[in-house]
């Protein structure tokens, strides 16, 4: 169970986030929606453990991945690379077929520049799930795709979740993407926000 409590959080003594409390349970999928400024993003690494200054608490599991609106990835590495390097782990046989499972067979060797948009996210999401994470957390993955990538990218996105039963936290200004992938939907309307757990 991931347990959220946020109280305050400030920006140079300005209040950008209210109270805001919800829970996820393992296996569960939780949108969080609401205007452009609200404090989504923020939320977001407030739960990943990359901003620590607000006033609460957050409860989560260490093994959690990111996946961020844009691809985090090395140029200068091979797209097998770009997975072998934050998963020593693991085996080229066993990146490689991470990569044919989030359809990127054959573009091992590519490097990110190399590849569309929508292969980069691809890469992302396999690099993700790489590490069997128990959170993922994914901020605005599907945007500025065409609606057909991002239509086969939600798909793919709903199907490794259901496969590997990891709890999810992601932002979204999507009904349709919230509809499809969330069990959950939490809007952020003003400060201070209450959000049911």
């Amino acid at each position: 169970m991931i347990r959220v409590a946020i109280d305050a959080k400030y920006f140079n003594g300005k209040p950008v986030l209210g109270q805001v409390h919800f829970n996820i349970a393992a296996g569960e999928t939780v949108a969080l929606v609401g205007p452009s400024g609200i404090g989504k993003t923020t939320i977001l690494r407030i739960v990943a453990g990359i901003d620590t200054d607000f006033q609460g608490q957050v409860q989560r599991p260490d093994a959690l991945a990111m996946v961020f609106q844009e691809p985090t990835l090395l140029p200068w590495r091979s797209a097998l690379d770009n997975l072998l390097l934050v998963h020593p782990e693991l085996d080229r046989t066993k990146a490689a077929a991470a990569l044919v499972r989030v359809g990127l067979g054959g573009r091992e060797s590519a490097f990110p520049g190399q590849l569309s948009l929508g292969q980069r996210r691809r890469l992302s999401l396999a690099r993700a799930f790489a590490g069997h994470p128990e959170l993922l957390i994914m901020d605005e993955p599907f945007v500025s795709l065409d609606a057909e990538t991002a239509a086969e990218m939600i798909n793919l996105t709903e199907a490794l979740i259901a496969e590997t039963g990891l709890a999810t936290l992601f932002v979204t200004h999507s009904a349709a993407e919230a509809q499809q992938l969330a069990d959950r939907v939490l809007r952020l309307q003003g400060m201070p926000a209450q959000l049911p757990a």
